[in-house]
């Protein structure tokens, strides 16, 4: 890591320009030469915001009067010397100043995710706050941001880390057993007391793996698809809730040909609406293709809503969705027709009445969607899986813990090692043993400056 870190990187850190203030970050040890060389010897104190002119090196031109924060390592976001400025946005200004960096020695433009990475690296962060950080940046929703909050505040991976030295000095007190136990100071058969805390601590890892996905949906948002014959009121439906014009609405038959996702925040949950063809027997060529991609579609989704303004269209419910518990009926178009359209008496699917021309027309709807959303995701404060990598870890973590357990009729030395196995697994999820093939996965999809 020593080699990485001799270089100095620096990248814009505030998003697009032109902007009212763009922040330039610098960090790596040629960070406070720079500075100094850019203000002409005028250094600011550490941790303290200082306006300053900054100067071109190479000419001594005035490039822009900036406001000015220094991080001494390690204390800093990457755990080495650190510099903000915080200048204008115009492009010209950052462009400037970006070009006098480059002048200095060791100094280079940041890869994506380095700063993040370094701090990673200087274990200011685990992979877990890593990926907590990249959910942050992400979360278009009040729930997204708060479990990203704290996920980014280390509460998953203190869990894990928890967990993880309960296995290490389970682990120990075999270990004492087997090579002190003529001591006085290692009591007899202390290792046979440690299977009722493992027990104790698989039934906290299932527990958490018994989660419904609750973070992984709340990260990805709900899945929620519509669906339904041509000219059952999808499109108009959709760009209601979107309000915009997402899908193409027409007399015509059929005008929706592939899938259209909108991405919406209902009371602060994440859902993702896809509009679909509609499902007719007579289709095209063209048609048969955005039909087969809907009902792909719907079997991965979360919620199916099954759009019909006739009985004649309620009861034509493919036959695979027919039983399922997650398929809702709405009778669009109520406006026109007042006679709710009636469910075979053995589905249980709930009918909403919805219009896109009546004032207050998916006020149902949108109820029905948060009252899903909050019974599928819900507002937990102890935290969740939030990606898969993490719930495959954990579930191997689990299986070696009660192998471990069950496989009394082995030698000590051999269920010692199903621990270590564990542990090593909840080591993985944080990133302190043997995740280098995980890094540029993982980092690649920062943004530059982060």
């Amino acid at each position: 890591m020593s080699g990485m870190n001799s270089d100095t990187i620096y990248a814009v850190s505030s998003g697009a320009l032109p902007s009212g203030v763009a922040v330039i970050r610098l960090s790596g040890p040629m960070s406070k030469e720079a500075l100094r060389a850019l203000t002409k010897g005028r250094f600011p104190a550490a941790r303290e915001a200082a306006l300053r002119k900054l100067y071109d090196p190479a000419d001594g031109i005035i490039l822009d009067e900036v406001l000015v924060l220094r991080f001494d390592g390690p204390n800093s976001f990457t755990g080495e010397d650190v510099v903000e400025l915080h200048c204008h946005g115009g492009r010209a200004v950052v462009a400037s100043i970006l070009k006098a960096l480059s002048g200095f020695k060791d100094c280079r433009p940041a890869d994506q995710g380095e700063f993040t990475r370094r701090a990673f690296h200087n274990e200011k962060l685990d992979l877990t706050e890593v990926e907590g950080l990249a959910d942050l940046i992400d979360a278009e929703t009040e729930a997204q941001r708060r479990q990203a909050q704290r996920q980014m505040g280390g509460a998953l991976g203190e869990l894990y880390s928890n967990w993880r030295k309960t296995l290490i000095r389970c682990r120990a007190l075999i270990e004492a057993e087997l090579d002190f136990s003529d001591e006085e100071d290692v009591p007899d058969s202390v290792a046979t007391e440690i299977w009722k805390e493992l027990s104790s601590l698989n039934g906290e890892i299932a527990s958490h793996l018994s989660d419904a996905r609750r973070g992984e949906r709340l990260r990805s948002g709900l899945q929620v698809i519509l669906l339904g014959p041509p000219n059952a009121g999808k499109s108009s439906l959709m760009n209601k809730l979107a309000q915009r014009d997402v899908a193409i609405v027409t007399p015509e038959a059929g005008t929706t040909r592939d899938v259209l996702e909108v991405h919406l925040d209902l009371g602060g949950y994440p859902v993702t609406l896809i509009d679909t063809a509609g499902i007719r027997e007579d289709a095209g060529l063209i048609e048969k293709e955005g039909i087969r991609r809907a009902m792909q579609h719907a079997g991965e989704s979360d919620l199916i809503l099954w759009t019909v303004d006739s009985d004649e269209a309620l009861n034509a419910v493919p036959d695979e969705f027919r039983d399922q518990s997650n398929l809702w009926f709405l009778h669009t178009k109520s406006d026109l027709n007042k006679h709710a359209p009636t469910v075979e008496d053995n589905h249980s699917g709930k009918v909403i009445e919805t219009s896109v021309i009546e004032a207050g027309g998916i006020d149902g709807l949108l109820k029905s969607l948060r009252e899903f959303a909050e019974e599928n995701i819900g507002l937990i404060e102890s935290p969740l899986i939030t990606r898969e990598r993490y719930r495959v870890l954990l579930q191997k973590c689990f299986d070696d813990i009660q192998r471990a357990i069950e496989a009394v009729q082995l030698p000590i030395e051999l269920r010692s090692e199903d621990l270590r196995s564990a542990a090593d697994s909840l080591g993985r999820i944080t990133g302190r043993i043997d995740v280098e093939d995980l890094l540029d996965v993982i980092f690649r999809d920062f943004c530059i400056g982060k």
